[in-house]
């Protein structure tokens, strides 16, 4: 090769590598960040609005995981551009019926370091659940005393990521009232209305197990815990996080918390 082809041919290659990686460095800048984390139960405002609970609610109901700004804001949307609906207090959001303290239940779809859990009632810090950056798992759980307040109260927590400036977060509505466990809007159902139909007064321990320990039907308003087994529309499922049903998370809609066995 001549000393001129070979510089000739260096002119060109070195271009074309540069715009090579420039187009490579867009890419990876431009690329948007994956899913997160909700509060699934008691159903936070953008859980009502994704089981079609709330109606008219925009695109959070495709994407309530995805409530991500930067850290420290007491906006239910975390005061970003995007799920302004959650800011509406006119809507029609339902308050789930709490006790004296509430076990809060997160779906989370990408396992961020995480350096603190924050709960708030207006500008009062209820807790606050340092990690020191560990990573949670599928789910995450913590049980919040709801201090000196009492009736309806809406609920923001923020989900502090550990490595970024940002955190997710997420309004609970709840109508805090005397009781020690979150009972759902209606009474009971289901042992009611099969025991006293089938069994005497003299034996119901003997007879009632039976009818109702077995895969039962999902109803809403019943409170479930892990592992629990219901049929619905002859499908049975196992229960993947504690919740209260509601009308709109049947099992087939709501795969965060049930599995199809």
């Amino acid at each position: 090769m001549k000393p001129k082809e070979f510089f000739m041919r260096r002119r060109f290659t070195l271009p074309a590598l540069t715009v090579g990686v420039t187009a490579a460095s867009l890419l990876v800048a431009v690329s948007p960040a994956s899913a997160h984390g909700y509060i699934s139960s008691p159903p936070s405002r953008q859980a009502n609005c994704a089981s079609g609970a709330v109606p008219n609610c925009g695109d959070i109901i495709y994407e309530p995981q995805s409530v991500e700004a930067p850290k420290g804001s007491t906006l239910c949307n975390g005061g970003g551009s995007r799920f302004a609906v959650l800011n509406d207090n006119s809507k029609p959001w339902p308050y789930a019926s709490v006790g004296r303290t509430v076990t809060f239940n997160w779906v989370i779809t990408a396992r961020h370091a995480t350096a603190t859990w924050e709960y708030f009632i207006g500008g009062t810090l209820l807790a606050s659940f340092n990690d020191g950056g560990a990573q949670p798992g599928a789910t995450k759980q913590h049980t919040v005393s709801m201090g000196n307040f009492t009736g309806k109260q809406t609920i923001l927590a923020r989900w502090n990521i550990a490595d970024t400036a940002n955190a997710f977060y997420s309004c609970v509505d709840v109508n805090i009232g005397g009781g020690s466990t979150t009972p759902p809007t209606t009474p009971p159902t289901t042992p009611p209305t099969t025991a006293p139909t089938t069994a005497p007064t003299t034996t119901p321990p003997t007879t009632t197990p039976p009818t109702t320990t077995p895969s039962g039907t999902w109803k809403a308003g019943t409170a479930y815990k892990v592992g629990d087994v219901v049929t619905y529309n002859g499908v049975s499922y196992r229960c993947r996080q504690a919740h209260t049903a509601i009308v709109g998370w049947e099992p087939p809609n709501v795969p965060a918390l049930w599995l199809a066995i």
